[in-house]
């Protein structure tokens, strides 16, 4: 079981940018995913979350309204679709899928976790 992330690099403050994550197996479309990042020097953040038929999402505050998280079940694929991107959006961002259907905001609710890509937004 793998979750692939893509779509990190590097922009300008203002700019925008689309994360992906593949996962190996359709079986995920029974889980709920999200995604999660780590500036450096800190701890692992909740960004945002959504349900496994993709009905219900939820989202950190600092992202909240700038970011959107969807899923297309039929290519095993999340995404999460980044605008208005600040330097504290610095960090690397990963992917997961939850062991229930539903979303959490709480990392230890989620079970398999892709290896990240990175994202530096640059001032």
């Amino acid at each position: 079981v793998q979750l692939q992330a893509s779509g990190g690099g590097s922009v300008q403050a203002g700019g925008s940018l689309r994360l992906s994550c593949a996962a190996s197996k359709p079986t995920f479309r029974n889980n709920a995913m999200g995604w999660f990042r780590q500036a450096p020097g800190k701890g692992r953040e909740f960004v945002a979350t959504i349900s496994y038929t993709g009905g219900s999402t939820y989202y950190s505050d600092s992202v909240k309204g700038r970011f959107t998280i969807s899923r297309d079940n039929a290519r095993n694929t999340v995404y999460l679709q980044m605008h208005s991107l600040q330097p504290e959006d610095t960090a690397v961002y990963f992917c997961a899928a939850s062991y229930g259907s539903y979303g959490s905001s709480d990392y230890t609710r989620f079970k398999y976790w892709g290896q990240g890509t990175k994202l530096t937004v640059s001032s």
